[in-house]
């Protein structure tokens, strides 16, 4: 009988160490964000086919983002208001058509504008951030290896950001294995930017994700980003990262908050 019990409770307890193995897939990572003289440090919470993030902008009020991988579904919750807007992918796939279609006419306008006074406005336009800025549409970041650095107690590979052969960005990464992780426990975040690079091609560069060397140009988990935004540089750096578990209800809007209408629409769904 002493025995039997023995072996139920060796059972017992290896069947409970690897359940809470499976359970605690997520990442759980610390970002600190400086901008000018104000530093925000954010977290970032990501399961493989959600990821959780803190925005914490120069202007307006902080949000939290939620983006659900397997429905293709982002949303931009705002705690200061008690509201939420919803974007699907239908919902981006029309806002990048409107978008193209807009810049596309501008860009007819602009032609016939004296070479001065378009150059200018192309100048105006890129300062705000805004896509398709020059006569064509806004190029994809080239990313150049340019030595290596270090970032915390991490020693990283630097990669240097260029857009039609000016330097944009940075970014500085490490292999995830060096830190314990796969690249697939990063999976969701190329999802993000790949939503984000429809609507705004620029700033899918200010995006935290991981790179593989193929269509992000780069390889390796980022513990350093440095970017622009309007005419300011930004600095992003991991300062810590983690295995973590979490609640469902981190994913998920929270109960009795209001849907308000998708940024720029001025209506709902």
């Amino acid at each position: 009988m002493n025995a039997t019990a023995s072996a139920l409770s060796v059972l017992a307890a290896l069947i409970f160490s690897s359940q809470a193995a499976l359970a605690a897939d997520g990442v759980l990572l610390s970002e600190r964000t400086t901008t000018g003289t104000r530093t925000v440090t954010n977290e970032i919470k990501i399961e493989p086919t959600r990821i959780r993030a803190q925005v914490a902008p120069d202007a307006g009020e902080a949000q939290t983002i939620i983006f659900d991988g397997t429905r293709q579904v982002m949303w931009m919750i705002s705690d200061q208001r008690k509201g939420y807007s919803e974007m699907t992918k239908a919902d981006v796939d029309r806002m990048a058509g409107q978008m193209n279609e807009a810049m596309s006419r501008m860009r007819e306008q602009m032609a016939n504008l004296p070479p001065a006074q378009r150059a200018q406005l192309e100048a105006m336009m890129r300062g705000r951030g805004m896509p398709g800025a020059g006569a064509q549409a806004a190029a994809q970041t080239e990313y150049r290896k340019a030595g290596t650095a270090t970032v915390g107690s991490w020693t990283c590979t630097r990669y240097e950001g260029f857009v039609n052969g000016q330097k944009q960005s940075e970014v500085c990464t490490v292999d995830p294995a060096t830190l314990g992780f796969r690249a697939s426990d990063f999976e969701v975040s190329k999802q993000l930017a790949e939503f984000f690079r429809q609507m705004l091609p620029e700033g899918s560069d200010a995006m935290f994700r991981i790179g593989d060397g193929g269509g992000q140009g780069f390889e390796g988990l980022p513990v350093r980003r440095v970017y622009t935004r309007g005419n300011q540089q930004i600095v992003s750096e991991v300062t810590a990262i983690t295995r973590g578990t979490f609640p469902d209800s981190d994913f998920q809007v929270p109960a009795g908050y209001t849907k308000l209408p998708l940024p720029g629409t001025g209506r709902g769904r």
